[in-house]
């Protein structure tokens, strides 16, 4: 058989143009979110200092789209949407959760209504087949595991669940100049690599080529934005923004983690079996990880658990001692380490990668606590300086 041939060629133009198009039209989506009223105020837990348009999240939808449609132009990339209805039910489930974000950006909608609109995102992706389909349980047996199928109403009920869980965690990191367009970035393009992987073992671009095509876009789309978000900010991705991309990155996800063929991957570890949901952890493990924080810190002080607080980790990273723009770097970089240890395993067993994971995570640490380490040692040279008598 002649081997797949990834057209990295047109992977690379869909994401320069989502680069082009988003960089373009933000511009032009701030001026249109003053117009309207779609302007951040000054609150208590925020970290801005004056008021910021928001609803960036319509020109990030935007470039996403543009450059997904000029996917279908190009030879090798517009099979995929002949073979499954997958990108065209992430376009219209994009479209439906970022119309409830900029109605949110707007008018400020109860956590009700955008739970609401969420799950009917969700529904609309459902039903152009996003779904997962078959799931991977670790065993003790001598296979290492066994692959479940799902029936209609739990792979619906996993997929809805995933697209909430990940709309919201994404909404929830959106709390720095850059934070969320950085990490979406970074975890758009491990998608991208571990899908790329994918398509290739498979040789199959009718069912395999649409995670990566939809990674490849949406990293594109971040990109685009960055610059005009980056800190000092001067727009916001708002809900219309964090909403659209966790929907984006769940659909990716579900595509590519929610078929996988053990035949296409043979004796291939179990590690390597379970890539598609330890690429699914590592996307989610910061937003996650804060939310989780979130709910628990909330409940046990008697407060609604999506009341909105000052104590998320980027706000916990500035009061260690970061700068903005330190903090937000700083988390750029477990960004990166997470998604690159999970992709890794796609091309090298565990063994192997465990030490460079190692070093990742280690260094990560230093530099995250590293103001602390500093001022620890600046108040110990401060009370040696001190007379014995004065102490």
């Amino acid at each position: 058989m002649t081997p797949y041939v990834l057209p990295l060629r047109e992977y690379a133009l869909v994401c320069g143009a989502a680069v082009v198009v988003t960089f373009l039209l933000t511009g032009v989506v701030r001026l249109i979110a003053v117009r309207v009223g779609a302007v951040s105020p000054i609150r208590e837990r925020d970290v801005h200092s004056l008021p910021t348009p928001r609803m960036g999240g319509l020109a990030v939808y935007l470039g996403f789209a543009a450059a997904v449609l000029m996917a279908l132009q190009l030879p090798a990339l517009g099979a995929a949407f002949f073979s499954s209805s997958e990108i065209v039910g992430v376009l219209a489930a994009g479209g439906v959760i970022c119309l409830v974000g900029i109605i949110d950006d707007r008018f400020d909608l109860d956590a009700v209504a955008k739970l609401a609109g969420q799950i009917l995102a969700a529904g609309v992706m459902v039903l152009f087949g996003v779904q997962w389909q078959v799931l991977w349980l670790p065993s003790s047996g001598p296979s290492g595991g066994s692959l479940v199928s799902l029936d209609q109403t739990q792979g619906i009920v996993l997929t809805v669940l995933l697209i909430v869980v990940l709309t919201n965690a994404m909404n929830f990191i959106d709390g720095l100049d850059g934070l969320l367009a950085g990490v979406a970035a970074i975890s758009a393009f491990a998608l991208f690599i571990f899908s790329a992987r994918q398509l290739v073992l498979s040789g199959d671009d009718t069912s395999a080529s649409q995670p990566p095509l939809i990674a490849a876009a949406l990293l594109g789309a971040c990109i685009g934005f960055l610059p005009h978000n980056f800190y000092p900010a001067r727009i916001f991705m708002g809900d219309s923004g964090s909403m659209f991309i966790g929907l984006a990155m769940a659909g990716a996800i579900v595509s590519a983690g929610g078929k996988l063929d053990p035949a296409t991957f043979g004796p291939r570890s179990t590690i390597a079996l379970l890539t598609p949901l330890i690429v699914a952890l590592a996307v989610i493990f910061i937003p996650v990880l804060d939310f989780l924080l979130a709910v628990i810190r909330r409940t046990k002080e008697g407060r609604h658990p999506f009341s909105a607080d000052n104590r998320h980790l980027h706000h916990r990273m500035l009061a260690i001692g970061h700068t903005h723009r330190q903090a937000v770097l700083i988390f750029y970089y477990w960004a990166f380490a997470l998604a690159a240890s999970a992709v890794s395993l796609t091309f090298v067993t565990w063994q192997i990668a465990l030490i460079p994971t190692t070093v990742l995570f280690l260094v990560g640490l230093m530099f995250s606590v590293w103001p602390r380490v500093q001022a620890g040692r600046r108040t110990r040279r401060e009370r040696n300086r001190i007379p014995a008598t004065l102490r």
